[in-house]
């Protein structure tokens, strides 16, 4: 009895660290959130754009060929194809669109609300 009783308390235990454990820090702590994604003001290309698309898109789609035959190496390109709907198509999933970034997850909602408010605003060079 005490034997039983004891083990029942040990996998009690065990079972309470696992339940408590995640390791999805993304998810735990989400940068895309409604509460620190601020997409009010006018978003700027060279400060909120091309890091996004540096970070998702560029390693991939560059002047030297471009993945798909995209090219997103400079700001006529990446307007061009904001412009076209490509990109957002892309980003977001969109039916009739290449899902991008390939073989990665999607950008999250924040990051694409961010890029699709500057295609909203014109796509400027600012």
């Amino acid at each position: 009895m005490k034997k039983s009783i004891m083990l029942l308390c040990i996998g009690s235990l065990v079972l309470s660290f696992y339940s408590c454990y995640y390791d999805k820090a993304d998810l735990l702590y989400p940068t895309g959130s409604a509460a620190s994604c601020d997409t009010s003001t006018v978003i700027s290309y060279s400060q909120k754009v091309v890091p996004l698309l540096r970070n998702q898109c560029y390693g991939c789609h560059t002047a030297t060929g471009g993945s798909g035959g995209i090219n997103m190496s400079t700001y006529a390109n990446d307007k061009a194809l904001a412009l076209n709907g490509k990109l957002y198509g892309s980003i977001n999933h969109s039916a009739g669109f290449v899902a991008m970034p390939q073989g990665a997850a999607k950008m999250t909602s924040c990051q694409i609300s961010t890029i699709k408010k500057w295609i909203d605003g014109g796509a400027l060079n600012n």
